[in-house]
């Protein structure tokens, strides 16, 4: 893929990584890595090791993030309630572009024009030595680690999660 290191959202996450000291070198794939599948196929590693950054609104209308690992989905309601809050609404791509400043399937979990609300990690990217995140990019990925990232994207470190899970439990999901 010719030209994506000078996208501007690429060069915008490639300066997040390097403020906060993350220094591995952003991968292009030649194979879309929208999905965690897809991105984990691409670079030859279990699904789990993928840093999905996924975002939602919170009941005041302001964006939360949720890292997680690409071996389940996101329990809207279990991450709810641990916020205290009665519900999360999926955002749309025209939000998630307007906050993060990245396009849906390439959205970076650093380097966001406007921060989010809350920043979450998942626990169970804890489990593996490196992971991977997007860089900005659908074929943009960038290796790091769970104490790195933690600490770049400023996440609080939660269960997210079913670790068993592979469906998505939207019943405290709105659709906005």
């Amino acid at each position: 893929m010719e030209g994506v290191l000078e996208k501007a959202a690429v060069q915008r996450a490639l300066s997040a990584m390097r403020s906060n000291s993350i220094n591995g070198e952003i991968r292009i794939l030649s194979e879309s890595a929208r999905t965690a599948a897809e991105a984990a196929a691409g670079l030859g590693i279990e699904v789990g090791q993928i840093a999905s950054s996924l975002v939602f609104k919170l009941p005041d209308g302001r964006p939360l993030l949720v890292i997680t690992s690409g071996r389940h989905r996101v329990d809207t309601k279990l991450v709810a309630q641990n916020l205290g809050v009665e519900e999360l609404a999926r955002a749309d791509a025209d939000y998630v572009k307007e906050n993060s400043g990245y396009s849906v399937g390439g959205v970076a979990p650093i380097g966001w024009l406007h921060e989010p609300a809350i920043t979450l990690i998942d626990k169970a990217l804890a489990d593996y030595v490196s992971i991977w995140a997007a860089a900005g990019h659908p074929h943009a990925v960038f290796p790091t680690s769970f104490v790195e990232l933690q600490t770049a994207s400023k996440a609080t470190e939660m269960i997210v999660g079913d670790r068993k899970s592979t469906r998505l439990n939207s019943s405290h999901v709105k659709r906005s």
